[in-house]
């Protein structure tokens, strides 16, 4: 009988699984090496090791309405795209809302979880931990891992030949905080992901010229979309999702690569991707056109040599006196604390989990990874349906398939991934089929037929709107009394 259980990381993920383990009669030890909640959205000056940094200027991607825990909105008056600042304030109201602050042990690091000798009976989990220097072992039922996977950056500096000569200097993007230090130099940025393009858009405000060089090109979107509405409200809908699984290939990709390219077209501006038909996440930035447009920030394909004080890139051409050079080349996820590291890694180095979240292999399901998942929605309630899908494992309310029969479901998804994403091996998914398969195991899934007939007014908004993360608390176990009146005000609060 599952009742004791270690969650690693007070992020958003953490306090998630911290509060669905409270609502389900059990008893969480929270466990977070710095001194306060929000893991990557906790803002400081310096880059500190073992933790996910962000710089000053980020705000989220997703609207309030889309991103929000699902039984806990943002206050009316917050704007629909938020401050990392306002982010972290609202995740501190959560923590305190739901009284999960006593839970969680501050300045303490998780060093080593690795399974009880009589593990094949119990399940059971010995955690070490230090705080101040002492170290303690502790005896847990089931674990869940919420450490994230923006903390270890992926810096390949042996794809970028001659980079040891080059006298400038170079980093990653998490050591970047803020552009003042680069006034009046010229800046190159490796990279065209979300802080690719933030951080180029940001230097051109100060340097005298930024180049950003992308390998295969990116879809960029614009937070404010149709009539000025935020893009997740109008393009993660359940209609879209219907659309995109019953409509023929060749007409699903002409409609995507030309809703992408309804307000400029990439091509024009150095943007579009090797792969044009390809789902992988867009880079959202309303600026980046702009600046493209105003000469402030020059596009270039991928660098093939660095120099001394030059860069020459694939197409040949070389760019002279370059100062600074940011590597905005993503993350490795990576469990330093994990003393069996193929439990989470359990196929060729990569992660290899039942519905991207549980290992396979375990003999008893007491292990959850939170929060390693990506999708085209936010992380906020996919973390949030994962935590309440793992505690019902935990506790054998949600029974699992053959070990066989989870291997041959990651395969197929593997399939999927290949013919969507272009890689069997990205952490993408697709939001809504993803949270619906979650919510369906635990029977949280709205039942749209059934709402057709009783509440046609909820069913139309829930089908046709957003897939906000109040569908899933209409209904079920977690059930809240304020989801039905959430939905049907959305629009509502996203205008105020």
């Amino acid at each position: 009988m599952v009742l004791r259980v270690a969650v690693v990381g007070a992020g958003v993920s953490g306090l998630a699984a911290t509060k669905c383990c409270l609502d389900e009669g059990l008893e969480p030890t929270c466990f977070e090496r710095s001194e306060d909640v929000g893991g990557l959205w906790h803002y400081t000056e310096q880059a500190e090791e073992g933790r996910a940094s962000i710089y000053r200027t980020v705000f989220t991607n997703s609207c309030k309405e889309m991103m929000c825990y699902s039984d806990f909105p943002f206050p009316d008056d917050h704007p629909n795209y938020m401050h990392n600042t306002r982010l972290q304030h609202y995740i501190c109201k959560y923590a305190e809302h739901f009284n999960l602050l006593r839970h969680i042990r501050f300045k303490t690091l998780v060093t080593k979880v690795k399974k009880r000798p009589d593990f094949a009976e119990t399940g059971q989990w010995e955690v070490v931990t230090q705080r101040d220097g002492k170290e303690e072992t502790a005896v847990f039922d089931a674990i869940m891992v919420c450490s994230g996977h923006h903390v270890y950056p992926n810096l390949p500096l042996n794809d970028f030949p001659g980079i040891q000569k080059f006298k400038g200097c170079y980093f990653h993007s998490r050591e970047y905080k803020e552009p003042e230090k680069f006034r009046g130099k010229k800046v190159l940025v490796v990279g065209l992901g979300n802080s690719g393009c933030d951080i180029a858009v940001e230097l051109s405000t100060v340097a005298s010229q930024v180049y950003l060089s992308s390998r295969s090109g990116s879809w960029v979107m614009s937070r404010v979309w149709d009539n000025g509405y935020p893009w997740d409200m109008l393009v993660i809908t359940r209609f879209h999702t219907w659309l995109g699984n019953i409509l023929p290939t060749a007409l699903s990709d002409w409609l995507y690569v030309r809703g992408m390219n309804r307000f400029f077209k990439h091509e024009n501006f150095g943007l579009m991707p090797l792969d044009r038909t390809s789902r992988k996440e867009p880079v959202f930035n309303d600026d980046l056109p702009s600046r493209i447009a105003c000469g402030v920030v020059v596009m270039k394909p991928n660098v093939k040599e660095f120099r001394e004080t030059s860069v020459l890139f694939q197409d040949g051409t070389v760019q002279e006196d370059v100062d600074a050079v940011v590597f905005a080349t993503g993350y490795s996820y990576f469990y330093p604390f994990m003393e069996d590291d193929s439990i989470i890694k359990s196929r060729d180095n990569q992660v290899t989990l039942y519905k991207g979240i549980l290992p396979p292999q375990l003999e008893k399901p007491t292990m959850a990874v939170i929060g390693l998942v990506q999708s085209l929605g936010p992380i906020i309630p996919t973390a949030d349906l994962q935590c309440r899908w793992a505690v019902k494992v935990f506790q054998g309310q949600c029974p699992l398939p053959p070990v066989s029969e989870m291997m041959d479901d990651i395969d197929e998804k593997m399939g999927k991934k290949l013919k969507w994403y272009r890689s069997s091996t990205t952490l993408q998914t697709d939001y809504i089929t993803y949270m619906d398969e979650l919510a369906s195991a635990i029977g949280v899934k709205p039942n749209m037929l059934k709402l057709l007939l009783t509440d046609p007014r909820l069913a139309l908004e829930l089908f046709f709107g957003p897939c906000t993360p109040y569908q899933f608390r209409l209904t079920g176990p977690g059930k809240w009394s304020g989801a039905r009146k959430a939905i049907l005000t959305q629009w509502d609060r996203t205008l105020r």
